[in-house]
């Protein structure tokens, strides 16, 4: 692991699998044995937190941040409270060290991404055009019209070795070759 972690991400439109691409290259790089984190950013309002729990009552009272703490997780809630959103590298800032942090979303980040394309997304306009740090394209249709590396959207493992080999993963000596 290390402080400054290995980065990669996953662009697309909404419903282009995104998520479904980005859970399972985290189960595969988990699988290989090493730890993932992920950064998911939202274009609009969300919570993670339920009407009348005694964290959102905190939250509702004021609280800046309100951190809930078990013997399985914790989690930490930051109110912006009207300041502006934080900045990806704050965030990145804040992760504990890992091997590698898959970011959904942050499509202007200046770190390597794949795209990914599906017939039922929300535009099937594509971005690689137009997005110099888009490195290869994940498609569950033909795509003819690009220099870069085209897999199958479901085609994991390779997706999750070509991120490796992009990002420089280095293998684990636990690693199954």
């Amino acid at each position: 692991m290390t402080a400054t972690p290995r980065i990669f991400g996953i662009s697309g439109w909404k419903n282009s699998g995104k998520t479904g691409l980005a859970v399972r290259l985290v189960a595969e790089f988990t699988r290989r044995g090493y730890r993932i984190s992920t950064i998911k950013h939202a274009h609009h309002d969300f919570d993670i937190d339920k009407v009348g729990a005694d964290s959102y009552r905190h939250r509702e009272a004021g609280a800046h941040e309100v951190t809930i703490v078990s013997g399985t997780r914790y989690a930490i809630m930051h109110e912006l409270r009207g300041a502006p959103e934080p900045s990806f590298a704050e965030i990145l800032a804040r992760i504990a060290p890992c091997d590698l942090v898959l970011i959904e979303g942050y499509k202007r980040e200046p770190v390597p991404k794949i795209e990914a394309r599906r017939l039922e997304a929300k535009s099937r306009e594509p971005l690689a055009p137009t997005d110099p740090h888009i490195v290869a394209i994940a498609a569950d249709h033909p795509v003819t019209d690009t220099e870069l590396p085209v897999f199958d959207l479901d085609d994991t493992v390779a997706i999750a070795d070509f991120v490796a080999r992009v990002t420089g993963l280095p293998p684990l000596p636990s690693a199954a070759a």
